[in-house]
Parts: structure tokens; C-alpha cells; sequence
């Protein structure tokens, strides 16, 4: 930030410059700054205040840029200052606070820039020194100042006014050359903050999925353990004919060994049915390996492109000054970009283009919109709350390709995935939606359950059927391993209503 004799420098400048010069525009370019576009005779300037902590200055704010839109201070001060005259520029006091004062239709305003380090603000005042409005929120710089109160200096003074850093530059180019250094140190800081921040982004989701690999590991791990139920079963089958119902065990020669082999039995399943236990074991199991290898390759493809993204990240980061090109290409990325919630470059808000169809049942009471989930993958996850909002969520809400999901025999909550059109969804969202159909159903607590799932477009409620009564056609079941970790996880990511 300026040192109060630089601030009084620009202040001078200014005042010597452009008292009596018309306010043509009034411009908020971000939350901290604010450029005033005055005019006098047949020149024109734009001059930059700005209270960020670090950087806060008064310097020439070069050409304009696109605007963002104006903050609540923006609009305030281009609804009251503009057309106004500038009567004067003054760093009064020993404080370091430069005020521009103005003569409007309406009265005298003051537009005071406070340098105070983190506790820097633009406020705007009355003639008679009332707070109007301020550019930062008054509980984060002067908690004990109040909006339509009299506005009071800061307490304490300077030891020291400091030095000129730009002592050597003439007055006409004293303005340029303080936009310049802290352009340059803006653009540092803010190359310095993402960089951290894509870093903390990507170390975070590395972790991530590490934990995630190892859990789905173990789990291939068990069901490649699968053959052992195979083989107890095949030993079984030999020695069938020998088992007594009741039987807690039985043993048998497994003739590819040699070896006797000790057989665990139900004792409350007849042989046969022990036998199919065993067979039945053995498929569920096998089933379930194909779909945790799809998994895994995935993940590994996953950890492959953020490894990449860090290695260029770090290439970055070793450029003085890093490159704000190459970083905005790195964070427009798709990984990075769905890490930290960015719009791909150039795209427009959902408000702007073609409508999504997010908020579930406008105007809807709210006893029959459905719950929302967002699963890691960043699809949303619909539950009914009622048989009648069952029925909103399945025959109203759900569109296409959108899946259903249900727990078979078993009276719950109708499921849907929003798939947002993806001819397949990803597992682990298929996984989450299974594990809030049995969440959000008569079997919570089990271990195991078998869950229905099809398009949307094959399930149809049957005429005079009572609500939440519906026919699903076609489809497939998924035999759910509940894991209380991917049930916490899917919970936590409610969404607001």
C-alpha cells in the first residue's frame, strides 16, 4: 500500500489535475476497487481507488476492461455521483485517508479512501460527514462505525510519513508508474493464490482417491476370495449324500490336495440349500469383481491425469513471474476445472444459455420436492420424501435417461439419478443411489440388499394405482455390498433447499 507522503502526492496530483472535472462514469471493477471516469475540457482519465489489503492505492487504472457486474457501493455511488463535479482532492491529518470531494445535484459528497492496511476501505459520505455506504463490509475494517452514523477517523497517528518510492518520477507520470508496480505485484499475489490453491485442490482429491483405491482393493480383494466359496461348494457336492440335517460342518477330500478339508455348515439349512449358499456365494461375489476392476482402472486413469496436472503445475511454479496464461490454462483444465468448480472458459452461466432443468419441481410444496444428493461425480441424486412425492419424482420430475432406483419387495423411497443425459452413468454414482434406496427404506439396516434399477422412461404407474405404487419394466439388479463410509460420504452432500 502507498505510504501516507505518496498519498499525499497523489492526492496533490490529482487535486492540481482535475478539480472541477465532471464524473462521467463511476465503475466498480471488483470487490476492493473502484475507477472514477472524469473529464475535463478534451481530456479524459480514469483514475483507480482501490482499498485491497496489501495494494491499496490511488494510481491511473488504464484502459477499460470488461466489467463485472457492480456491487450493491458500485451502484450506490453511480446512482449518486455521476454527473457530478469534482471540487477538490486532500490528504488531511496525518492519517492516511485522502478524500475526494464532490458537488452533486443533490449536495456535497465525499468519496474517502482509508489506507489502513488490512482495515482499508472506500466509504462515502454526506456533506455533513454521515456514513452513506462503504465498499467493504464495516465488521471486517471499523466494526465500531455505523451506516447513517457520523462518520470518525481512525484513532492514533503515523510515526513516521515514510518515503516517496517513486521520488525520481515526475508528477505526470507519478500516477502510471503506481499502476504499474501494483499491477505487477497484484498479478503476482493472484498468480501466487491460485497456484495454491489448484495445488491444495489436486493434493486434496490425490488423497482422496488414494483412500478410495485402497477401500475398493480390499474389496476386489474379498471378492476374488470368492473361489474359495466355488471350491467349498464343489466339495460339498461330492459328500452331499453324507450330510444330517442339523449338521454344523462336514468333511471332505479335496483329491487335487489330498488334504481333508472341514466344510461350515447352517444348521439351519437343509444340505441342499447349504450347497446352493455356498453356489450362490460364489456368483454374487464374481459379479461384483468386474464392476470394482472398471473401478480401478478408472481411478488409475484418475491419479494418472492429476499426477500430470501437478508436474505442470510445478513447471509453473517454477517461472519468476509465473505465467498467468499457462495457469489459466492449467485451472480451464477439465480435472482442475471440476476441482475448483469453474465454467469452462467462454461458456455462459446456466441463466444465460440453454435452460437446465436443476431446481426440482418449481412451486412445488415442499413436502413433495425430493431430497438432492450430489455425488462425487457431480450428478444429483432425487428422493422422495412421501408416496406422493414418490410420485411427483417418478412420473413428473424425472426425465429420459434418468435412473430409477428401488428396493425390491421392500416399501421405500423412489430414487432417481439424474444422469444429465450420459447414455451410462459412473459406478460409484450408480452405488450411491443404490445405497440411498435402502437408506430411505424398510431394510436401513442391512448388510446386503438387492436394489432395482432402470431408465426412467420403463417405469409407469398404473392407472387409479394409490400413490407411490408404480410398474417398473425391464431393468437390472444391483446386489448392494452396503459400505458405511460411501453412505456417510453421499449424506453429507445434501443439498440446500
Amino acid at each position: 500500500m502507498l505510504s501516507l507522503e505518496e498519498l499525499r502526492r497523489a492526492a496533490r496530483i490529482s487535486h492540481e489535475t482535475w478539480a472541477g472535472a465532471r464524473l462521467r462514469r463511476v465503475v466498480q471493477v471488483d470487490p476492493f476497487s473502484l475507477v472514477l471516469v472524469l473529464e475535463k475540457g478534451r481530456e479524459r482519465a480514469r483514475l483507480l481507488l482501490s482499498c485491497r489489503p496489501q495494494f491499496a492505492r490511488i494510481s491511473d487504472a488504464g484502459a477499460a476492461g470488461p466489467e463485472s457486474p457492480a456491487g450493491s457501493f458500485g451502484e450506490y455511488a453511480r446512482a449518486h455521483l455521476a454527473g457530478s463535479t469534482l471540487e477538490g482532492v486532500e490528504a488531511a491529518g496525518s492519517d492516511r485517508q485522502v478524500g475526494f470531494r464532490f458537488r452533486a445535484r443533490t449536495g456535497g459528497l465525499q468519496l474517502l479512501l482509508s489506507v489502513l492496511g488490512p482495515r482499508s476501505n472506500l466509504v462515502l459520505l454526506d456533506d455533513a460527514g454521515v456514513l452513506l455506504h462503504s465498499l467493504r463490509p464495516l465488521e471486517d475494517t471499523r466494526p465500531e462505525l455505523k451506516i447513517g452514523a457520523p462518520w470518525a477517523g481512525p484513532r492514533g497517528t503515523l510515526a513516521s510519513a515514510g518515503e516517496d518510492r517513486w521520488a525520481q518520477v515526475p508528477d505526470g507520470g507519478f500516477l502510471a508508474a503506481v499502476a504499474q508496480e501494483y499491477g505487477r505485484r497484484e498479478r503476482e499475489h493472484g498468480a501466487d493464490l491460485a497456484l495454491r490453491r489448484i495445488e491444495q485442490a489436486v493434493r486434496k482429491e490425490q488423497a482422496f482417491l488414494g483412500r478410495k483405491h485402497s477401500r475398493l482393493e480390499e474389496d476386489l480383494g474379498r471378492a476374488m476370495r470368492a473361489e474359495d466359496c466355488r471350491r467349498l461348494g464343489e466339495l460339498l457336492k461330492g459328500v452331499l449324500h453324507t450330510v444330517k440335517p442339523g449338521e454344523a460342518a462336514v468333511a471332505a477330500t479335496d483329491y487335487g490336495t489330498g488334504e481333508t478339508v472341514e466344510i461350515p455348515l447352517d444348521p439351519k439349512l437343509t444340505p441342499a440349500e447349504n450347497l446352493e449358499s455356498y453356489f450362490a456365494r460364489y456368483h454374487k461375489e464374481t459379479r461384483g469383481t468386474g464392476m470394482i476392476e472398471v473401478q480401478l482402472e478408472r481411478l488409475r486413469a484418475e491419479r494418472e491425469r492429476l499426477d500430470a496436472c501437478l508436474r505442470e503445475l510445478e513447471k509453473i511454479a517454477w517461472l519468476d513471474p509465473p505465467d498467468p496464461g499457462a495457469l489459466e490454462r492449467l485451472a480451464d483444465s477439465p480435472p482442475i476445472r471440476r476441482l475448483l468448480g469453474r465454467r469452462p472458459a467462454g461458456k455462459k452461466p446456466a441463466s444465460a444459455a440453454a435452460p437446465v432443468k436443476k431446481d426440482p419441481g418449481p412451486g412445488l410444496p415442499s413436502r413433495l420436492r425430493p431430497k438432492r444428493y450430489r455425488t462425487e461425480e457431480g450428478l444429483e441424486i432425487w428422493v422422495g420424501r412421501s408416496d406422493e412425492g414418490n410420485d411427483v419424482l417418478t412420473t413428473r420430475l424425472a426425465r429420459g435417461n434418468d435412473l430409477f432406483f428401488h428396493l425390491e419387495l421392500y416399501p421405500g423411497s423412489h430414487v432417481v439419478l439424474r444422469t444429465e443425459g450420459r447414455a451410462e452413468a459412473p459406478p460409484e454414482s450408480i452405488l450411491a443411489a443404490c445405497e440411498l434406496a435402502v437408506h430411505f427404506s424398510k431394510m436401513k439396516n442391512a448388510t446386503r440388499a438387492d436394489v432395482h434399477m432402470a431408465p426412467i422412461k420403463n417405469v409407469k404407474k398404473p392407472r387409479g394405482a394409490k400413490p407411490g405404487l408404480v410398474y417398473v419394466r425391464a431393468g437390472r439388479t444391483v446386489h448392494l455390498k452396503r459400505d458405511p463410509r460411501r453412505l456417510e460420504s453421499i449424506l453429507a452432500s445434501r443439498l440446500e433447499e
